[in-house]
């Protein structure tokens, strides 16, 4: 086929890949499995190859990624059903004091993020939030919006999150090295979202009847809002029949069945989360520091392998918060479990995004799309982190967008002989697009807005805005890293 058709093809798969998922509301995982074989047969492929092509790409992209996503998910799981992630943020707000706890829930949500989906990381730490604007007489938004933020944050950029570890496992990138890069600009991302959000929560926005009741009171109006947030207490009515909402509200029935025990400490949390952090970092550092007939080399390079190090983290998480607090080993088990319902769909999802990669290198449509993206001159991170962008705002989810862009840049990226740290780079660099434009076909932004108290319109003008600024400074802080690495 000529080089135009190819491309043709291409585009029109990726166009029907968007109308499955926007318009006829298909699962992404069944749309990128279906839109993966239409190309492969109207490209070429031969229909006695096309299962070992489907086979392949989702093999050698699960045999990477599956294992990582389940893991980290049964962390997460374990440190949420244990209260460790409610302690440590309660520790975090009474170490910083008052005036700083938008800050402290801010570092909450980096941490907490790290280990726990998004989604799960707001359910969670927004009763805290409801606690302390209720508690100081603030806003709401001015602590959800930070906090929230940071979540977005981590759940975007780094592993063991779903879309980072698959588009750094389709393109071949060190997760290592990813985390070294990542963990700073995260961090630093993190604390700008906290300044920027502290001056766009100095306007006051209405909340919705029902969440501003639940925070506040029956009583407390949206002029109250104001009054308190002007520390203008002679306008401000007595609010009565305040609704407490504890975490127990959110607890799922497995929680409940657990036995009650003390919280575990904030120490003991952040030891684990950092754990498998650290193995990793070491074993990367490792291989390039020491000399390749080094035992503490092989033993590290070994400690070192993201899915030992998460699953050491998985087994000492099961005995510090499980065992020894009281968990019987069946309901270790059935927590440990509990996990994997959560993420099967998302890995799925990403395997699907290997399948599409295999099928645009295996019928030659990658490498007429990796000479059409070399011929516009743009930078290769500009590439990933603007395609990435583009498909989160058309389709909302940031994995699908990732691991999308990662099969359409994985030809460019095998001629371009980049390393290893560039790799990294251009991860971040995505993950950055996959950070930004959370808007109104993204689940995350009617779960912020709706949980925050958000009409559609603040919405935009708060939540989208700020992601959207944090996924550019990402992306512009890995083109700023890009000549030093």
């Amino acid at each position: 086929m000529t080089p135009l058709l190819l491309m043709i093809i291409a585009g029109a798969g990726i166009a029907l890949l968007l109308l499955l998922v926007l318009k006829y509301k298909f699962q992404p995982f069944v749309a990128l499995m279906l839109v993966s074989i239409i190309v492969a047969l109207v490209a070429g492929v031969k229909p006695g190859d096309l299962v070992a092509t489907i086979e392949g790409g989702m093999g050698k992209t699960l045999g990477h990624i599956a294992i990582i996503i389940a893991l980290g998910a049964m962390i997460g799981r374990i440190i949420e059903l244990s209260g460790g992630a409610e302690a440590l943020a309660k520790t975090l707000i009474n170490r910083f004091g008052n005036r700083r706890t938008p800050l402290a829930l801010t570092v909450a949500g980096f941490m907490v993020g790290i280990p726990v989906f998004f989604e799960v990381g707001v359910i969670i730490l927004i009763p805290l939030a409801y606690g302390v604007a209720r508690a100081a007489r603030k806003p709401l938004l001015v602590y959800a919006l930070p906090m929230c933020a940071a979540l977005l944050s981590v759940h975007a950029f780094l592993p063991p999150h779903p879309g980072a570890v698959a588009a750094a496992g389709q393109l071949g990138a060190d997760l290592g090295r990813v985390l070294m890069f990542g963990l700073p600009m995260v961090g630093i991302l993190c604390l700008i979202g906290y300044l920027i959000a502290g001056r766009m929560t100095r306007k006051v926005y209405p909340m919705t009847d029902d969440i501003r009741s639940e925070v506040y009171g029956s009583h407390v109006t949206n002029e109250d809002l104001v009054a308190w947030a002007n520390n203008d207490y002679s306008r401000v009515s007595e609010a009565t029949h305040t609704k407490e909402l504890g975490l127990e509200e959110n607890a799922s029935s497995l929680a409940a069945r657990l036995p009650k025990a003390p919280a575990p400490g904030a120490g003991i949390i952040i030891a684990l989360i950092l754990l498998p952090i650290i193995l990793i970092l070491l074993g990367t550092l490792a291989t390039t520091m020491l000399p390749a007939d080094s035992m503490l080399r092989s033993v590290l390079t070994v400690l070192g392998a993201p899915l030992v190090a998460l699953l050491i983290d998985t087994l000492l998480c099961a005995w510090l918060l499980g065992s020894r607090r009281g968990w019987s080993r069946s309901q270790v088990s059935d927590v440990v479990g509990s996990a994997l319902p959560g993420v099967a769909m998302v890995i799925l999802i990403a395997g699907a995004g290997g399948v599409f990669g295999k099928v645009l290198v295996d019928t030659g449509i990658g490498a007429v799309v990796s000479e059409a993206l070399r011929n516009t001159g743009l930078p290769v991170l500009a590439l990933g982190f603007l395609l990435t962008l583009l498909l989160r705002a058309v389709q909302g989810s940031t994995t699908v967008a990732l691991v999308t862009t990662a099969g359409i840049l994985s030809p460019l990226i095998a001629t371009l002989n980049l390393s290893a740290n560039h790799m990294a780079l251009l991860c971040l660099a995505m993950g950055g697009g996959g950070l930004a434009m959370s808007h109104i076909n993204d689940a995350g932004y009617w779960m912020f807005t709706k949980l925050a108290g958000l009409n559609v319109a603040d919405g935009l003008r708060t939540w989208t805005f700020l992601v959207t600024i944090l996924g550019t400074l990402g992306f512009l802080m890995t083109l700023l890293l890009w000549p030093f690495v």
